[in-house]
């Protein structure tokens, strides 16, 4: 009797560990991070322990997609250019012209049905978006300065993905588009490999881009989207309770990507 105590206490206090991967830093995805960091640790009574790792700390983006697909990583944030090898599906939201604003994309993501529909993205790989958000609008840093259509002719740009709705507007208007993480860019940049990158506003501040040029372009209409995918084996693993915790929260802290990031965003315009 004393044994069957033991185990249902060790069983009870059992401890999950979330290891969460972003390829950016000092951005709304972080922000989220920590709020549901603090959200879930809280609810669950410390039986689940979120760790958050900016930054690429994990690896580059295909490393960590791979890692959640494979268990070894919870969950990764990256562009949803880079999830097509997981679901096809998520090349819809390389289409320009999808929303409006990053506020219209927001409320039609959030959409009850939508996001019945996006869970089942990735479920043949094991993997499922827990949130899914505007980062912002796409622009352009390059050397070249990009006024005009010609601009682009001739340049060699890092684009945020692999998917044909990536890379076939920028080879129609004369570019040559290189799919590569975002851990890669900087020093691609410093080496004038790439002569520019299309990146999420956010990202040029967050990384210092303005040290190596200032010459930014806005790509009308178009938005980074970034999805968080977390492994299914281990949201059931999670068993029911700690499992809607965790979902729960994660929708909740979805706030800050209509709040704090349009705010983020206003501040980084004005600078």
């Amino acid at each position: 009797a004393l044994a069957c105590v033991f185990a249902a206490t060790a069983a009870h206090a059992q401890q999950f560990v979330m290891r969460i991967s972003s390829p950016t830093i000092n951005d709304a995805t972080q922000q989220w991070a920590m709020l549901f960091k603090k959200g879930v640790e809280e609810r669950s009574h410390g039986q689940i322990k979120v760790e958050f790792f900016p930054a690429n700390q994990l690896g580059q983006i295909p490393a960590t997609v791979e890692g959640v697909a494979l268990g070894t990583i919870q969950m990764t944030v990256p562009a949803t250019g880079f999830l097509v090898s997981l679901d096809p599906r998520f090349q819809v939201f390389d289409a320009p012209g999808l929303f409006t604003s990053v506020e219209q994309g927001e409320k039609v993501l959030n959409d009850p049905a939508i996001r019945k529909r996006l869970a089942t993205f990735g479920k043949a790989k094991g993997v499922e978006p827990l949130i899914t958000f505007l980062n912002g609008p796409l622009m352009v840093l390059s050397y070249k300065p990009i006024r005009t259509v010609a601009d682009f002719q001739g340049q060699k740009i890092r684009i945020p993905g692999a998917g044909p709705l990536q890379i076939r507007p920028f080879e129609k208007l004369g570019v040559s588009p290189i799919s590569m993480p975002l851990g890669e860019v900087l020093p691609a940049m410093q080496n004038h490999t790439v002569d520019g990158l299309v990146a999420a506003f956010t990202v040029f501040t967050g990384f210092k881009y303005y040290d190596i040029t200032k010459d930014l372009t806005y790509l009308p209409r178009s938005f980074l989207v970034a999805s968080g995918i977390v492994n299914r084996k281990f949201m059931q693993s999670l068993g029911p309770k700690l499992e809607a915790i965790v979902r729960d929260e994660a929708q909740k802290d979805e706030k800050v990507f209509w709040t704090w990031q349009l705010q983020d965003l206003k501040r980084i315009r004005a600078e």
